[in-house]
């Protein structure tokens, strides 16, 4: 909810917008002001792999794709893709005060930039609130010193030995904040933990503060895994289907839900059992009214021994791993299980979502999950998924102890800003977004390119049924230039066009994890994102011989290069969105100073020394949310944390967001 100054038509006109955030750092992470000292965790881990050798035989290097012009000539097209970006994100509930900020008064400005810049290019974004953490939260009228969140032991004995998250009621107006500032929809769990006793308050709360943008409520967090984690004594496909039914009951007879039929399942992880269990017990036909969407979860693997049991010596090696996620077959059979369950949602007119994914559960691989290679693989997993009608996925957001964050918060509090550090996925989320545009017409085709090659995969994209752009791949690692791809495109009957403009993702290596670059862009290095891109925008120009019917588009060993026809397209001019967010120190609603950062870390008589380190969902990490409220800053007493102001570049107009 918004109060609004009567000069805010002004402010919504300006190109940048400020949002008051003073150090602001993830909860319980400090350092002391004189002292800043390196991290080992996950999200900055340094493993470097060594690349794939270039296969044998090696795949072609010049190579033909001959698409039609007319979405009516091409068999075998998608669905369209509509709602805003194809990948959203699902952050874990335990670390969301890590992503979007400490509060609804304090939000993070490079959280609000990234997701700026993928909602300038696809017009909207979806971000589910959940995970493993959401089966034990609690909603709880207030936790020590004001804080919004806070942890306790769950008694699970899951993988992950997740906590059960506190949180209070400032966890909804955290999220309308954001909404009213940028198109972000919401996603939302019921905890699923006590079908006896149900704690539906997220409901309730979220549908009377979020509204609309609140899209959806899941039923349960891979219920196919409750019995083996303890959740249930026995449990099965039956047994999830009627605990559905209950909790709709409950839904029914609660006047607080008047939204009755935004409901998400069975989210089933294909662990031990498939979605067609489910499909058996007459789910959809039983529920599908009641629902928002169907949705599944899955990951290709898992690090869960590294992780977790290193001692038992049975980790997954990830050189020898790393092969497999650099050929298109790791995209086609992690889709190819969900495309009868596709089929049938389509056929029950909702959407199928993803609704967590990532490189490998508990947290990804070192060297693996934050590489170039991740990110072709993430491409390469979003458009087949598009492919076979999925209308959505949600990359998994964990702490500073994962691998595999699209993005992560900074653990200290160096500069109290560029901090952040962007993944190499998340250049994957920014291409879909501009591949599949935001006239909600995108339809998508795998090609088979280059006779079905696993290393050099290509797709085409429709938009308004006509030809719109081509995806195309080049997974082998070669430095020499030797598998350098030239591919030569051509569009019988219409012709090609006198040129096409293109866009690269590049690196020097599949294993490399810095300089990532989009169309020459980068959000920048580790520990240095304010969550905009740095640079300027280069797009190639290609000349295109209409004589020969054939446009050839280079494609470096490894690269990835997205092709537009029309160059008109909107997104070729999109390089930094036109509506990005600045720091302002504001702590009260007058009279505010500047604070030197130093200062902030040792004032108000705390020291780094007296502030525990927030853990995320890690074994043994409950603790981090009950810290002081003077943890990143200065001390603000309850009643001036009652707005945050939102100042304009280039107007001088305050936008006051609500607090309670």
């Amino acid at each position: 909810m918004l109060l609004f100054s009567p000069l805010l038509t002004l402010c919504l006109a300006s190109y940048a917008q400020g949002v008051t955030v003073y150090g602001q750092i993830p909860l319980g992470q400090t350092r002391s002001a004189d002292n800043p000292h390196a991290t080992t965790a996950a999200a900055y881990n340094d493993t470097l792999l060594t690349p794939p050798a270039v296969p044998s035989p090696a795949p072609a290097t010049t190579f033909q794709i001959q698409v039609q012009r007319d979405a009516a000539n091409t068999p075998g097209l998608s669905i369209p893709h509509n709602g805003g970006a194809f990948w959203g994100f699902s952050i874990e509930m335990s670390v969301i005060s890590q992503v979007l900020g400490r509060n609804s008064t304090h939000l993070s400005v490079p959280f609000l930039n990234l997701m700026s810049n993928l909602i300038e290019r696809a017009g909207g974004i979806m971000i589910r609130l959940g995970g493993n953490t959401q089966e034990f939260a609690t909603l709880v009228p207030e936790l020590p010193d004001g804080h919004t969140f806070g942890k306790e032991e769950s008694g699970s004995n899951q993988t992950t030995r997740t906590p059960a998250v506190l949180y209070t009621i400032d966890m909804f107006y955290m999220m309308s904040n954001v909404s009213s500032m940028l198109n972000v929809k919401w996603f939302l769990g019921i905890p699923f933990n006590d079908s006896v006793n149900w704690r539906v308050q997220i409901a309730e709360n979220g549908q009377q503060i979020l509204g609309d943008n609140l899209l959806g409520l899941q039923v349960g967090n891979e219920p196919d895994f409750y019995q083996e984690f303890g959740r249930r004594t026995t449990y099965s496909p039956q047994a999830y289907y009627d605990e559905v039914g209950a909790l709709i009951q409950v839904i029914d007879a609660n006047p607080n839900i008047p939204v009755k039929n935004k409901l998400i399942g069975p989210s089933v992880a294909t662990g031990p059992w498939t979605p067609e269990l489910v499909w058996e017990t007459g789910f959809i036909d039983t529920y599908k009214d009641r629902l928002y969407c169907l949705s599944v979860e899955h990951y290709p693997n898992n690090n869960c021994i590294a992780m977790y049991s290193p001692e038992s010596g049975e980790a997954v090696d990830v050189q020898a791993t790393f092969p497999s996620y650099l050929v298109h077959t790791a995209a086609v059979d992690l889709v190819s299980p969900y495309l009868n369950s596709a089929s049938l949602a389509v056929a029950a007119g909702k959407p199928l979502i993803m609704f967590e994914t990532n490189t490998a559960s508990c947290g990804g691989f070192q060297g693996i999950s934050d590489s170039y290679g991740a990110a072709l693989w993430a491409l390469d997993y979003g458009f087949q998924m598009a492919y076979g009608n999925f209308t959505h996925g949600l990359l998994h957001v964990g702490g500073q102890n994962v691998f595999y964050n699209p993005f992560t918060a900074p653990p200290t509090n160096q500069s109290t800003y560029n901090q952040w550090t962007v993944g190499s996925i998340f250049y994957s989320t920014i291409i879909l977004a501009e591949a599949f545009g935001k006239t909600n017409t995108s339809r998508i085709v795998d090609l088979n390119a280059n006779t079905g090659s696993i290393y050099t995969p290509a797709y085409a994209i429709y938009e308004n049924d006509v030809l719109s752009k081509l995806a195309l791949f080049n997974y082998v690692d070669d430095a020499s230039g030797n598998s350098n791809l030239a591919v030569s495109i051509s569009i019988p009957t219409a012709g090609v066009p006198a040129s096409v403009r293109v866009k690269y993702l590049e690196a020097d290596s599949v294993s490399q994890k810095q300089n990532i670059t989009w169309a020459g862009q980068t959000f920048g290095g580790r520990f240095k994102v304010d969550g905009r891109f740095k640079g300027e925008e280069n797009v190639t120009t290609i000349a295109c011989d209409q004589t020969n019917n054939a446009c050839t588009v280079p494609v470096r060993a490894p690269g990835f290069a997205l092709v537009f026809f029309d160059s008109s397209d909107a997104a070729l001019s999109i390089g930094q969105a036109t509506q990005t967010f600045s720091t302002s120190a504001y702590t009260k609603t007058h009279n505010t100073a500047t604070v030197d950062p130093a200062v902030l870390a040792t004032s108000n008589g705390h020291s780094g020394s007296d502030r525990k380190i927030l853990g995320g969902t890690s074994k043994g990490k409950k603790k981090g949310s009950s810290v002081s409220s003077a943890q990143g800053g200065v001390m603000v007493s309850g009643w001036t944390q009652a707005i945050v102001v939102v100042m304009s570049a280039f107007v001088g107009v305050q936008v006051l967001l609500r607090h309670r």
